[in-house]
């Protein structure tokens, strides 16, 4: 079930989230897999705490990895993997389904990789939806800082 919170920001920009099998979509190849599309197409967002206890939400392509020198020089200090708990108070979402829509206290990234990409497909607060966007509009929509920060 997408979050309420999830579903006005998509019916407010017009957006509808593609909706599957509970737990079908946890990770970046499966969700490629049951929305037919490149693993690159799907916009993972990543919980980054930096040294200063500050969090990071960074969506990034779905076949790609953070390069942590690149991740220290966007937000300006070293930066870890948030764990699982950490997720899911800094953005309300499990780890699975965290999506850039509705997350508040925390600055977006997102990768220029994602721009290589006509449609993209971020999840929508659960692990068993894709929603299908362009990275202009995920960037406005999200109010992300475009970086550069994968492999």
């Amino acid at each position: 079930m997408i979050p309420e919170k999830v579903l006005h920001i998509l019916e407010t920009n017009n957006l509808t989230a593609r909706e599957f099998a509970p737990g079908s979509t946890p990770t970046s190849e499966l969700a490629a897999q049951q929305l037919e599309v490149a693993v690159g197409q799907i916009a993972k967002s990543m919980v980054l705490k930096a040294k200063t206890g500050e969090f990071f939400l960074i969506i990034c392509p779905g076949d790609r990895r953070i390069c942590s020198k690149k991740a220290k020089q966007a937000i300006g200090s070293k930066v870890r993997m948030a764990n699982s708990d950490e997720t899911e108070v800094a953005t309300g979402f499990k780890p699975g389904g965290v999506c850039p829509f509705g997350v508040e206290g925390l600055k977006i990234l997102i990768d220029k990789g994602l721009a290589e990409y006509e449609t993209i497909y971020p999840a929508a607060g659960n692990d068993a939806s894709g929603v299908p966007v362009t990275f202009t509009q995920l960037k406005a929509i999200t109010n992300a800082q475009e970086v550069d920060v994968m492999l």
